[in-house]
């Protein structure tokens, strides 16, 4: 009998900027324009190299979305002789790439031109869902209707972009909207073949937010979530749980594919109160299961070809290296 096996991506998380359009009820991600509101270019390359000699595979990049629209922001990333962080982020990704390190791009709402223009320098991209419904939560956050997202979702699918989405649970959505929210993504999944991985996320509260006196999501709806995306979503879709959010030693049984990115180097950023489990941890985590580690672009899109002239050979090279340290 095979034993089951969690998988998990090696990373370096690069905050860009905390500066956004959007203002979630929930997140203390974002911040208000100020000095240093955008990651310095050297503070970039040197996490970039260092998580390369850590033997990280995947440079994440996630910013804002569209901090341009926030007054004030373009003078701090005009300093650094950009006029659009999209610019500066695809600088970065081409830096990552002559690093050794596969860029994975999370940017809020892009554009079809904008998702033509990174899929050139990103292995994988993307978005999270978070929910269908209509909440209270986000309410002063136009990039977060769910209509925009899931067109932008679907447009990543026309595009052959491998994609990562998921959902976030206990923002203020029922049972019956994870269920719906679920179904749309195994629809997308169906009609272009594109999402890798869907994750499973715990709201928590953050002190200082409007709802950081909210109850979190409990261990139980996070276990009924996943059970139900392993029941809804197409076998090859991965469930994924970010291991320093969840509890993930019980949630593991339920269904669950695989950790995430888990850097041996940086924090998480948008939860930094939640520090990453030791790699070597991850084994204690999965139980009777094996961890094994893979890129953030899966096997089956690497078969496919759906990656970019510009990333072909790191592609490779990176997959040779990893099937050889799992022997």
């Amino acid at each position: 009998m095979h034993r089951r096996v969690i998988t998990y991506s090696r990373n370096v998380f690069l905050p860009l900027t905390n500066v956004c359009q959007n203002a979630c009820a929930y997140c203390c991600f974002r911040q208000a324009v100020g000095e240093r509101c955008v990651l310095p270019p050297e503070e970039a390359h040197r996490t970039i190299d260092v998580g390369a000699h850590l033997g990280c595979t995947e440079a994440l990049f996630t910013f804002g979305e569209r901090p341009g629209e926030v007054p004030g922001f373009s003078d701090h990333l005009a300093a650094l002789g950009y006029a659009d962080i999209l610019d500066y982020c695809y600088d970065l990704c081409l830096y990552a790439i002559r690093a050794g390190v596969l860029p994975h791009t999370n940017a809020g709402i892009l554009t079809t031109a904008e998702l033509e223009r990174f899929k050139e320098v990103n292995a994988s991209m993307g978005l999270m869902l978070e929910t269908t419904a209509d909440v209270p939560a986000h309410r002063a956050s136009p990039g977060k209707d769910p209509e925009v997202r899931i067109e932008m979702i679907e447009e990543a699918g026309r595009l052959r972009i491998p994609f990562t989405t998921g959902l976030l649970i206990g923002i203020g959505e029922t049972p019956a909207d994870r269920e719906e929210s679920l179904q749309v993504i195994a629809d997308l999944q169906r009609r272009h073949g594109h999402i890798q991985e869907v994750i499973i996320q715990n709201f928590c509260p953050k002190e200082g937010t409007e709802m950081g006196g909210a109850a979190p999501a409990s261990t139980t709806e996070m276990a009924e979530t996943i059970t139900l995306a392993r029941e809804i979503l197409p076998r090859e879709v991965t469930v994924q749980i970010p291991p320093n959010l969840a509890d993930a030693e019980h949630l593991i049984r339920c269904g669950v594919d695989d950790l995430g990115g888990v850097s041996p180097l940086t924090i998480d950023y948008v939860n930094p109160e939640r520090p990453w489990p030791q790699i070597e941890a991850l084994r204690k985590i999965v139980g009777d299961a094996d961890v094994r580690e893979r890129l953030c672009i899966y096997p089956r899109f690497i078969e496919r070809g759906w990656y970019s002239d510009t990333i072909a050979p790191l592609i490779h090279t990176l997959q040779r290296e990893i099937e050889e340290r799992s022997l």
